[in-house]
């Protein structure tokens, strides 16, 4: 504390806080809306029309709740007060045993690490979409086979030499103008899709009967594995708990950074949720049992110019949601390597490099930085080019965030900050925390079974290819 009373800021000069509720808010919704509103519609279809909307608004209330009391753990002891955590494993630390710090790190920041594998995914094939489509159109209809060998690799290379200039900017707190861009462009294309679907709607009759039927074409056992594998979807779609300490740790510390992150939580969860459920029963009234795994690849979804300009838009967000997830695990592995090495000359020297779309003008640009933050994104890209499963990828990135980093790790620390011993609320809390397990151990089992019939049909496809080259 200092001679007025406020909490003493340990690392002046370290590390800049300038954040308000509207930046924190636009950190929260580029990396909530994301790739997962694409599947909505799928999930949707899967769940029905009670059922679908009711486990969005039920996820959108959970993950809010457990937000305020992550939000309380950014600082310890006291969410006022304390001293800062300025990463989520820190503020596991500061409550839970070191045992639980070891899990939240592996939780975190593999989550971290999938979530960009699968943005470098869902960006991919909304750049194949486009340049399909705008090969049809030249070409017209009769086109469709030949315009199907545009290559992906390339431009997931293209997407990924994006994200390593990108990268080289040093934190979140120096590209907030991209988070303020990304969640434009993640408002644009939901609209996008949102008037795409309820158009599409409308050409049929503006009417469900006959038309939305739900997933029933599938075999029984089929169909609770795509149950799952939407509410995975779903849970995958609200997943931010991961960066929100991280997003905390750029707020100023005037008005206290829990209750600015708290309202920062409730219009940035509020907002998406509204997308969800407006994007995700369109798209079933739209599409019925036939709603594709995303929204944007609809078969005669609307003018091709415009799903390209929604493609474009999900691109862009991406591109800045990307970073969102990034920046923790480049912060954490430097860290250990400064730690490491403190000494070694090539991890000290550093050159400073003038940028115009920054507010200081200029940035601080370190070579071993350079190299691992290039490393980790080609890493990325390597592991997107074998995993080209959008849904099942997503859904096991829910089942595997949701319940350790979204439920669990809040509600224990809460439990540690306030000190709540066994009675009504406690079990209410553990109640709640239970359930989330339960729900993702079922999502992580449906998840893993849809790869594993992916990779074997995949499997299968490569074998085709291979015989049919050797008949050439």
């Amino acid at each position: 504390m200092d001679k007025n009373g406020a909490p003493e800021d340990v690392e002046i000069g370290e590390h800049e806080r300038k954040g308000t509720v509207w930046t924190a808010t636009a950190h929260i919704v580029t990396a909530v809306i994301g790739s997962g509103v694409l599947a909505l519609a799928w999930s949707v279809a899967q769940l029905g029309w009670a059922a679908g909307p009711l486990a969005l608004a039920g996820f959108a209330c959970v993950t809010y709740y457990t937000s305020t009391l992550l939000a309380n753990a950014y600082r310890a002891p006291d969410p006022v007060t304390g001293t800062r955590n300025r990463t989520y494993m820190d503020a596991v630390r500061s409550y839970l045993s070191p045992r639980e710090v070891f899990m939240c790190g592996i939780a975190q920041y593999v989550n971290l690490w999938g979530t960009m594998v699968g943005y470098t995914i869902t960006a991919t094939i909304s750049m194949v979409a486009i340049r399909r489509s705008d090969c049809i159109h030249r070409n017209g209809a009769g086109a469709e086979a030949r315009c199907e060998n545009t290559s992906a690799t390339v431009l997931m290379l293209a997407f990924s030499v994006v994200q390593v200039v990108l990268s080289q900017f040093p934190g979140l707190e120096h590209i907030t103008w991209l988070s303020v861009v990304a969640a434009v462009m993640s408002f644009a294309y939901s609209f996008i899709g949102l008037g795409l679907s309820v158009s599409e709607w409308v050409s049929h009759g503006g009417h469900l009967s006959g038309r939305v039927q739900g997933a029933t074409a599938a075999s029984s056992s089929k169909k609770l594995w795509n149950v799952l594998l939407a509410l995975g979807n779903i849970a995958f779609a609200y997943t931010f708990a991961e960066v929100l300490i991280e997003i905390q740790d750029t707020l100023k510390p005037s008005p206290p950074e829990n209750k600015t992150m708290k309202k920062a939580a409730m219009y940035g969860i509020g907002a998406t949720t509204i997308f969800y459920i407006s994007v995700g029963c369109a798209g079933y009234a739209a599409f019925g049992s036939d709603a594709p795994g995303n929204i944007l690849t609809a078969s005669g979804l609307g003018p091709f110019w415009l799903v390209d300009i929604a493609n474009m838009c999900l691109i862009l967000h991406l591109i800045g949601a990307y970073q969102v997830y990034a920046q923790p695990i480049f912060a954490s592995a430097e860290r250990w390597i400064s730690s490491r090495w403190p000494e070694a000359k090539f991890i000290n020297s550093a050159y400073t490099v003038s940028v115009p779309l920054i507010q200081r003008g200029s940035v601080t640009v370190a070579p071993y930085k350079l190299v691992l933050r290039t490393v980790i994104v080609v890493a990325t890209t390597v592991v997107a080019m074998m995993i080209p499963f959008f849904n099942a990828v997503l859904g096991l990135l829910g089942a595997f965030s949701f319940w350790p980093l979204t439920v669990y790790f809040p509600i224990s620390m809460h439990i540690a900050q306030e000190k709540i011993t066994r009675g009504t609320r406690w079990y209410l809390l553990q109640g709640l925390s239970m359930a989330c397990l339960m729900i993702s151990v079922a999502v992580g089992i449906g998840s893993v079974t849809d790869i594993v019939d992916s990779l074997k049909i995949f499997g299968r496809f490569l074998r085709l290819l291979n015989l049919l080259d050797q008949i050439d």
